[in-house]
């Protein structure tokens, strides 16, 4: 009876020291496997941004996130030339050389994509073209459904860099920041355009006057005015950045109404006055670094000359240098979502410079947000934690 249960006993111990030994050749051996075969090149591997990890976010609940790139392939409110519903695929696509294993960011002191942050590609939300109320209404879960959860980390929402798609995708994302977080943010726009139109500034004959809010009236050039009239933006804290646009009209209405809004300007010809460090210094002494901040990058900002493939072209605009200058300067900021947009392809040179330089401005903005959360988790040493709120200019 003794000498049948040591039997078991030391069946039982093989068996399991057997177990042990096969999974630790088959771990040993998947190690191998992702060391020889686990690193795409720029051009090799299937296309997500920077080659992140690909995660249908909004079906898998699960999926913990910390920064998600969300695509919005949106365009059917553009006041001129579409084709932004093609943005996502193509600044991802220009986004290839930004490997995992060569993207440190000197200036900031991390590599974003392998620091404590869990960064993933979570796709596109699949939008409507045929109906502007229902693709609203899409979007605007989308981005709660995302925001909502908790984050890897914990002690954090997720925060999401949505790839659009025009900017009209602003509106959804601020509707849904504000029941996330239940309070308005600010918001810094970088823009050659307003935005605060009111939707009845454009011909507006056809639109029925008893009816409160026309699916028109939801449109790429007044969506930050719709956002105003809904208590989603900090009062007194917004600012644009950028601006060049031609008025409405036969005088400054359009400045006075953006005023009344809440909004402070800063024209695209002001750098040549203050330079990117003035204009730096306009925006952090307007939005801090406590206060929420929703950032908007409308790729328009820049000159068309350098960014052409978007769909309301204005020259006399900043250069990529000086927008990514400026971004890096306010990277103290408390960025809680950002958006690149209006990235048309189809109107782009064959060396794809403007989906490239929004891939670049995307960068600068993940670095900037794993900046801060590095800083307050404690990862980067306390002298760089404090050259946080310095420029490089």
């Amino acid at each position: 009876m003794r000498s049948a249960l040591i039997s078991s006993l030391s069946l039982v111990l093989l068996l399991q020291q057997t177990g042990i030994a096969t999974t630790s050749a088959a771990t040993a051996k998947e190690a191998t496997l992702e060391e020889k075969w686990g690193t795409d090149w720029g051009f090799s591997g299937v296309s997500t941004f920077a080659h992140l990890p690909h995660v249908r976010c909004l079906t898998n609940p699960d999926a913990l996130l910390d920064i998600g790139i969300v695509g919005a392939p949106f365009d059917t409110s553009v006041s001129y030339r579409p084709g932004a519903r093609f943005g996502p695929r193509a600044i991802r696509a220009s986004s290839a050389r930004q490997t995992p294993f060569r993207s440190f960011n000197f200036r900031a002191g991390v590599n974003p994509y392998t620091s404590w942050a869990r960064v993933v590609d979570c796709g596109d939300i699949p939008i409507t073209p045929f109906d502007n109320a229902l693709a609203l209404r899409q979007m605007t879960e989308a981005f709660v459904e995302l925001g909502s959860r908790p984050s890897l980390s914990g002690g954090r929402k997720p925060k999401l860099v949505t790839l659009g798609g025009d900017h009209s995708i602003v509106l959804p994302a601020l509707r849904a920041l504000n029941a996330i977080y239940g309070r308005p943010v600010a918001v810094l726009h970088f823009d050659a355009h307003l935005d605060t139109w009111h939707p009845a500034k454009y011909p507006s004959a056809w639109i029925d006057k008893g009816e409160e809010n026309p699916q028109s009236y939801f449109n790429h050039g007044s969506m930050f005015w719709i956002a105003t009239t809904e208590g989603l933006i900090a009062n007194g804290s917004a600012v644009h950045a950028g601006l060049r646009t031609r008025l409405s009209g036969h005088d400054d209405a359009d400045f006075v109404d953006d005023t009344v809004q809440g909004w402070y300007r800063i024209l695209s010809d002001d750098i040549d006055d203050i330079g990117p460090r003035g204009v730096i210094e306009s925006i952090m002494s307007r939005l801090g670094t406590e206060v929420p901040v929703y950032l908007s990058i409308d790729i328009d900002v820049i000159d068309p000359g350098l960014a052409p493939a978007t769909g309301t072209p204005e020259p006399g605009g900043w250069t990529s240098r000086e927008l990514i200058r400026i971004l890096r300067g306010v990277e103290g900021l408390n960025i809680v979502g950002a958006d690149i947009v209006e990235v048309s392809p189809s109107y782009d040179g064959p060396g794809e410079a403007t989906s490239l330089t929004a891939a670049q401005l995307a960068y600068e903005l993940i670095t900037s947000m794993v900046k801060r959360g590095a800083a307050a988790e404690g990862d980067i040493p306390t002298a760089e934690a404090g050259a946080s709120t310095k420029d490089e200019l």
